[in-house]
């Protein structure tokens, strides 16, 4: 059996890490989770959690700047727009219409393509917001979202985490 690549594996991704039920309780908790694990692993980075279009967790850790709460912006604006994650929407080749800024109509100023923003689901499929990472490299904010997610599902990361 051939490997799954990484455009497979994004997908299961956002098909798996669902809630039953996500409120401001869940959102702290979501946030508090991925600061700590952060810390435990000397990380500065910038989580926020948007719920129903607005902010409910934001922390910066010692070591973020302005220009890491821009890319969480742009990475929410990115996930809000087409309810996939920003890694996801980055790793899409694009298409003979050209890339998804081109496609799309949209600035990059206000629009990343980068890792690092997640859609918020519930188990039915509705999108009910966002959690975003901003500090690391694109790839490690996904990968550090994803890992909190699954732990906070009870799920195994065997096939949902993407490798190193």
């Amino acid at each position: 059996m051939t490997k799954p690549n990484d455009l497979d594996i994004l997908a299961e991704q956002e098909l798996r890490l669902r809630f039953e039920s996500f409120g401001l309780g869940t959102a702290w908790e979501l946030g508090t989770r991925l600061r700590t694990l952060a810390e435990e692993r000397a990380q500065s980075v910038l989580i926020e959690v948007r719920l129903g279009g607005r902010t409910v967790f934001l922390t910066a850790m010692p070591g973020t700047g302005p220009d890491n709460a821009d890319w969480a912006r742009r990475k929410a604006n990115t996930v809000a727009l087409v309810e996939r994650s920003s890694y996801r929407v980055g790793q899409t080749p694009p298409t003979a219409e050209g890339t998804f800024h081109e496609r799309m109509g949209l600035p990059v100023r206000d629009y990343a393509v980068a890792g690092g923003g997640f859609p918020i689901r519930l188990v039915s499929g509705l999108c009910v917001g966002a959690v975003i990472v901003s500090g690391l490299p694109q790839r490690d904010d996904h990968k550090l979202i994803v890992e909190v997610l699954a732990e906070m599902l009870g799920l195994p990361l065997d096939g949902l985490q993407l490798e190193a």
